[in-house]
């Protein structure tokens, strides 16, 4: 299968945005369908992260550097990973809930994905909803 170029998305968000609603709605808005986010960089003043194997958010209080960002972005919803770091440069990082809310910025490359649709379907082997990956026809 000929592999074709991509053409990739920036965004950025403004202050007060929340952070995953907004990446979300960006897809949305533009009718995108189904994309993964590259890179993101930042600042938050407050994270909402669900740490390995915990079932609840975490909220972390700022001022906090987004130093990555990355995950899949779909009409069920967004998948996304975050590192981000406090003042004194300790670094936390896991699945980003909502009410990750922007400080100053968030600067973010977009692969929008024409030729596939991405969902979360209900994977009885992991109990969770997973990726599921289709091709456009």
């Amino acid at each position: 299968m000929p592999i074709r170029s991509i053409e990739l998305l920036p965004v950025r968000l403004s202050p007060g945005l929340d952070l995953r609603r907004a990446l979300e709605e960006a897809v949305n808005d533009r009718g995108l369908g189904s994309a993964f986010v590259v890179a993101g960089i930042g600042s938050l003043v407050i994270a909402s992260l669900r740490y390995a194997g915990k079932t609840r958010e975490s909220q972390l209080e700022g001022p906090l550097e987004l130093v990555s960002l990355s995950g899949s972005l779909s009409p069920s919803g967004a998948h996304l990973h975050m590192s981000i770091s406090d003042a004194s440069g300790h670094v936390f990082g896991g699945h980003v809930g909502y009410g990750s809310t922007i400080r100053t910025t968030a600067e973010i490359l977009i692969a929008p994905l024409p030729d596939w649709s991405l969902a979360r379907e209900y994977d009885a082997t992991t109990g969770f909803n997973e990726l599921v990956v289709r091709r456009r026809v």
